[in-house]
C-alpha cells in the first residue's frame, strides 16, 4: 500500500519535477515558432522554401520528440535506466510505425488490436511507461542469473514496457480524448456558447494530458471536409488566459530567476504554445491553474457566442489569429483578451507567494 501510494505521488507531485528541465528547451521552441509564423504571415519566408523547412524542423523537434526529453528526466524521478527509458519513447516515435498511427490507420499485434495514437509531443504515455519501467526493471533484476541480468533485463523490459505503450496506455489516452471530443460535437450542436464555456475551461487541463489531440484532429478533418472549423477558435481564450496568468506571477514574483522563466513562458503562450506556461508557472503554483480555468470559461462564452470558424489551420495565438477571420471574429478577439486580462487580475490578486508556494 505505501509502495502505492509513492508512485502516486511521483505521477501526481512530481509531475512538475519531470517536466521542469526542458521548459527552457519548449520555451526557445515555442518563440522560435512565433517567429517563423510571423516571418511567413508577412511574407517574408515562404513556407514552400527549404529554409523555411530547416527553421521548422529546429523549431519544432523539441515538441516532436517530447516523449524522448522526457523518458530522461522521469527515469531520474522514478530511478529506471535512462538509456532503457530513451529506448522505449524512441519505440513510441518510430518512423515507420508512427507513419500507420498518425494517418489514422489501427494495428494489430498477435491478433490485438493497437488503437492509431498520436505520440509526438505526448505527456501522459511515456511517464506512465517508465513508472511501469520501475517494477518491471526490478523484478528481472531480482530474479535473473547475475550472468545474463545485463542482457536480458533491458530486452525483458523494453518489450513488455513498449507493448505496455502501445496497447494501453496510448489507447487509453486516446480512447479518453476521442470520447472528451465527441461530448464536444454533441454540446456544440446543442449549444455553442455551453461548448464555448466547456471548452474554455478544459482545453488546457487537457493538454497536461495530451487528450487535446483529438480536438485537433477534428478540426483538421473539418478543415479537410467543410473548408472551415469550430474547435479550433474555442480553444483561444483558455491559451490567452495561460499568458495572462503566467505575467501576473511574474509580477507577484521577486526573483530575478523565475520572473525570466515567467515572462519567457508569457511569450510563448502568446505565440500559442502552453506548456511553459503550464508546467512551468501555473500549474506548478496551482492557484494560477485556477485561474486559468476560469478565465477560459468566461471568455469561452464570447467565442462560442460569436460562431466564429477557422478558415485554415492554426492554433489561436496573436500570429495565428487571422485564419479566424470572418463572421465573429471580433467577438472571438474579445474572448480571448477577456480570458487574458481575466486570468491576470484573478492570479494577481489571489493570496499565494510564488517563491514559497512553488514545489
Amino acid at each position: 500500500m505505501e509502495r502505492k501510494k509513492r508512485i502516486t505521488d511521483i505521477l501526481i507531485d512530481g509531475i512538475s519535477d519531470i517536466i521542469l528541465p526542458v521548459i527552457p528547451l519548449l520555451t526557445a521552441s515555442g518563440i522560435m515558432k512565433g517567429l517563423i509564423l510571423i516571418l511567413a504571415a508577412a511574407g517574408i519566408l515562404a513556407e514552400s522554401s527549404n529554409t523555411y523547412l530547416v527553421l521548422d524542423a529546429v523549431a519544432d523537434s523539441a515538441f516532436y520528440f517530447l516523449p524522448v526529453l522526457l523518458a530522461v528526466t522521469a527515469s531520474g524521478k522514478f530511478q529506471t535506466n535512462t538509456f532503457t527509458s530513451v529506448t522505449i519513447a524512441g519505440i513510441m516515435l518510430y518512423p515507420t510505425l508512427t507513419a500507420f498511427l498518425e494517418n489514422g490507420t489501427s494495428l494489430s499485434f498477435l491478433g490485438i488490436p493497437m488503437k492509431a495514437v498520436i505520440y509526438h509531443s505526448s505527456l501522459i504515455p511515456i511517464l506512465l511507461t517508465v513508472a511501469l519501467q520501475r517494477y518491471v526493471e526490478r523484478f528481472f533484476d531480482k530474479r535473473l542469473p547475475e550472468l545474463i541480468r545485463s542482457s536480458l533485463t533491458p530486452l525483458f523490459t523494453v518489450l513488455l514496457c513498449a507493448l505496455a505503450a502501445l496497447l494501453a496506455f496510448g489507447p487509453l489516452g486516446g480512447l479518453i480524448g476521442d470520447g472528451l471530443a465527441s461530448v464536444y460535437g454533441l454540446v456544440y450542436g446543442l449549444s455553442p456558447i455551453l461548448a464555448g464555456v466547456l471548452l474554455g475551461a478544459a482545453v488546457q487541463p487537457m493538454v497536461i494530458f495530451g487528450f487535446h489531440w483529438s480536438l485537433i484532429l477534428i478540426g483538421m478533418n473539418n478543415l479537410a471536409v467543410n473548408g472551415f472549423d469550430t474547435v479550433l477558435p474555442l480553444m483561444g481564450p483558455g491559451v490567452f488566459a495561460q499568458a495572462g496568468a503566467a505575467l501576473a506571477v511574474c509580477l507577484k514574483s521577486r526573483r530575478k530567476e523565475f520572473k525570466a522563466v515567467c515572462i519567457s513562458a508569457s511569450i510563448s503562450a502568446f505565440f500559442g504554445v502552453t506548456e511553459p506556461a503550464m508546467f512551468g508557472v501555473n500549474l506548478l503554483l496551482k492557484k494560477p491553474m485556477t485561474a486559468v480555468i476560469i478565465s477560459g470559461a468566461a471568455g469561452g462564452i464570447l467565442a462560442g457566442m460569436s460562431g466564429a470558424s477557422a478558415k485554415a489551420f492554426g492554433l489561436p495565438s496573436l500570429v495565428t489569429l487571422p485564419v479566424f477571420l470572418g463572421k465573429g471574429f471580433g467577438l472571438l478577439v474579445a474572448g480571448c483578451m477577456l480570458s487574458l486580462i481575466l486570468a491576470f487580475v484573478l492570479t494577481y490578486f489571489m493570496k499565494f507567494d510564488p517563491d514559497k508556494d512553488r514545489r
